[in-house]
């Protein structure tokens, strides 16, 4: 593994750490002509994807039929079904054609057959709808059955086992004692609902993923390869790493950076912790430490503006708003989960004296963009064209084929500049809202692709690797799209029993009773009764939504509480856009939380760390991103696009933050201006809590907590030099 920041690591080699650590991307070995055959159809999806996105969407059933098929199809052939990796492929047999288990050709097909099935009866599906005929019930059980398979294979058991709990009790209702009780449902009226309807598996669910989702990973992935990661790695380098505790700081930069083009946790934390965690080890950290940083820090890229990750484009359906105001939102309070970590490791620096970097470890700052300036480009036409009120699908297009000009272009730097100065006026005037001005500019990229490659003397490399970034696309996407699919199901169930109201209920009614005993056990604290009903309810969601992501991705956990516990904090006031903003941030936790803390044991095992340790840390060092959604609840304006905001509301909400951050990494650290005793630790701690509510009495309290601790840490400090010198 490298050691210096001036030698990256390859792209075979960060393929490899990602596919080793990911469970989603934990591919079968194929031999040629299969792999062949497979990568075709994976290009195929990309390439469909592309069109769509730049010509306009097929019909919705047809369009999220067709991914799903797509999807579902390809899952049986690239996912093996059990998980051990093997490490070539297995002889050609008659059982075995191409290397693949028989069966799991017949699933593939069966998959592709259910899955475009109801858009083959869309003109008879009004009539359909609430009365199925059997040939509509055998082919949803088949679409239901194949879905679970893919899933379990794709992402493991959670999703798919919570799945058909859900489904179990959707038919078993009846026989459900206490508030879950219900009518009930027969297996014909089930598969109806989920099959047939939008409120199922061809829901909103699988229509984000289809829509936007696919081709921002698309995006990603391309423009990891034209070297904007690259870009990124090399800035944060130059500009953190000289400063105490150097590559942790570099670590939290270069996450922070490469997240705005990747919304995986662990994708973020093999690139960027291939560089940082060793440089972390060699320099004094202790290897949990070190896997705890690069992945808590990865974790920001799913929170991280513009590309965010799959759930922010599923907030975009729900609440009907539009993606630049999702993005908004997202700014302040990722920039927080950011300042959080760099707190903690700046007392941790600190309280062990850890050096920064030598100049020569770092890499020369106007090297770096003069080398790889002209990667930001389509970046910047993405951002632009999302942010000058066109789709998202549309804006990822563009950054797409800006990519692809300058994956394949012989001078990069008069192509970015041509490509960004042309996009950006045609974005300003309004003009790319036709279709016909959108195949003029497509006809003229590809014009100056085809030039550049016959130009170019590695241009049949840089072709290959063009081609290669769309099956590596694709192949990232489709574990997405079958967890999205099968959330479906689960949505389904919630809307035909109704049970979502009922926890809803059961939440608030305890929170209340929590509000009630504290208040009576507490009589002086400065919290109103409501105030604190909220606060327990806030509680009690967080805890599902890190208990729910421990088994099941960020995009499903997203989903499930915000049809399940969302409108538990709308019955006690709390703005939809903030209440799915909390959702959101808890479910993205599940990466780094034990047991199942995917991003951090990707760290611990190329720190060659304790997972379970490492797992521990991240959560520690994630409190900025525990602490904020309360924040955001309590005081909306940090959220900026939230109803009621005011400049003096978001001015205090930042303060209290951070200065509520600050107390708790120093308490955890164990040091502030020097070594903190034992008691000024868990002050410290005490006194961060009040400053979470935003308000006049929880600031005074939380002042008049630390004050003896900043009082006895500045005696300390300005004892200290007397005594050395």
């Amino acid at each position: 593994m490298n050691t210096s920041f001036s030698a990256p690591p390859s792209d075979a080699e960060i393929r490899k750490l990602e596919e080793d650590l990911d469970p989603e991307i934990s591919f079968r070995p194929l031999p040629d002509r299969t792999g062949l055959l497979v990568g075709a159809l994976l290009f195929v999806l990309s390439c469909f994807h592309y069109y769509t996105a730049g010509f306009g969407l097929l019909r919705e059933v047809t369009h999220r039929g067709l991914h799903l098929a797509f999807v579902s199809g390809l899952i049986f052939l690239v996912f093996a079904a059990r998980s051990g990796k093997s490490k070539a492929p297995g002889a050609a047999t008659w059982l075995r054609p191409g290397s693949i288990p028989l069966y799991d050709w017949v699933l593939a097909a069966a998959a592709v057959v259910s899955s475009l099935y109801v858009p083959y009866i869309f003109e008879d599906l009004a009539a359909r709808v609430g009365n199925p005929q059997p040939i509509d019930i055998v082919m949803g059980t088949l679409t239901i059955i194949v879905l679970i398979e893919a899933t379990r294979r794709s992402i493991g058991w959670g999703l798919p086992l919570i799945a058909l709990g859900s489904m179990a009790y959707a038919l078993l209702g009846p026989w459900i004692p206490g508030i879950f009780l219900h009518p009930g449902t027969s297996w014909g009226n089930l598969v109806n609902h989920l099959y047939l309807t939008s409120q199922g598996i061809y829901g909103v669910a699988l229509g984000v993923v289809a829509t936007y989702v696919f081709h921002f990973v698309l995006f990603g992935v391309l423009a990891t390869k034209v070297g904007l990661g690259r870009l990124f790695l090399g800035i944060a380098a130059s500009l953190a790493g000289r400063f105490a505790g150097g590559p942790a700081k570099v670590s939290i930069f270069g996450s922070a950076l490469f997240g705005m083009i990747s919304g995986s946790s662990v994708a973020n934390t093999v690139t960027v912790g291939s560089l940082t965690i060793p440089m972390m080890i060699r320099l004094g950290y202790q290897r949990h430490f070190a896997a705890a940083v690069e992945a808590t820090a990865a974790t920001g890229g799913q929170i991280t503006p513009p590309i965010m990750g799959a759930a922010a484009f599923l907030m975009v359906e729900f609440l009907n708003l539009p993606y630049a105001t999702i993005a908004i939102a997202a700014i302040v309070p990722a920039a927080m989960h950011f300042f959080g970590v760099l707190m903690q490791v700046h007392f941790e620096a600190k309280r062990t004296g850890m050096r920064g970097l030598r100049d020569d470890e770092i890499p020369a700052l106007g090297k770096t963009l003069r080398e790889d300036w002209p990667t930001i480009a389509p970046l910047a036409v993405l951002i632009l064209i999302l942010f000058s009120g066109y789709t998202p699908y549309l804006a990822a297009f563009w950054g797409i084929t800006g990519c692809l000009l300058l994956g394949l272009s012989r001078d990069r730097r008069l192509t970015a500049l041509c490509y960004a100065a042309a996009i950006g006026i045609a974005a300003l005037s309004g003009v790319l809202r036709y279709p016909v001005v959108n195949l003029s500019f497509v006809f003229f990229s590809a014009l100056s692709m085809g030039l550049g490659v016959l130009t170019r003397e590695d241009g049949r490399a840089a072709l290959a690797a063009m081609v290669d970034a769309f099956i590596v696309g694709a192949k990232y996407a489709i574990a997405v799209g079958a967890a999205a699919a099968t959330v479906g199901i689960i949505v389904g169930v919630v809307t035909l029993t109704g049970v979502g109201f009922k926890i809803s209920w059961i939440v608030t009614s305890m929170a209340d009773q929590a509000a009630v005993g504290l208040n009576t056990f507490l009589p002086w604290l400065p919290f109103s009764e409501k105030s604190l009903t909220l606060f327990f309810t806030l509680v009690l969601t967080a805890i599902v939504c890190i208990l729910l992501g421990c088994g099941v991705p960020t995009t499903a956990t997203y989903i499930i509480m915000v049809t399940v516990a969302a409108p538990a904090l709308g019955l006690l006031g709390v703005e939809n856009l903030v209440a799915h903003f909390f959702v959101f941030y808890y479910g993205v936790l599940a990466d780094i939380t034990p047991p199942v803390a995917i991003a951090a044991y990707a760290g611990a095992s190329m720190a060659g760390a304790d997972p379970f340790k490492a797992g521990n840390t991240a959560f520690r060092l994630a409190l900025g991103k525990v602490l904020v959604p309360f924040v955001f609840v309590f005081s909306p304006s940090i959220l900026i696009m939230a109803k009621g905001f005011t400049i003096g509301g978001f001015v205090a909400a930042l303060l209290c933050t951070m200065s509520s951050i600050t107390l708790l990494s120093t308490a955890f650290a164990g040091y502030f201006l020097t070594d903190m005793k034992t008691w000024e630790r868990w002050l410290v701690a005490i006194a961060a809590l009040p400053l979470l509510s935003v308000s006049a009495s929880g600031a005074v309290l939380g002042a008049a907590l630390a004050a003896p601790v900043i009082i006895s840490q500045l005696a300390q400090r300005l004892h200290r030099p007397r005594e050395t010198g």
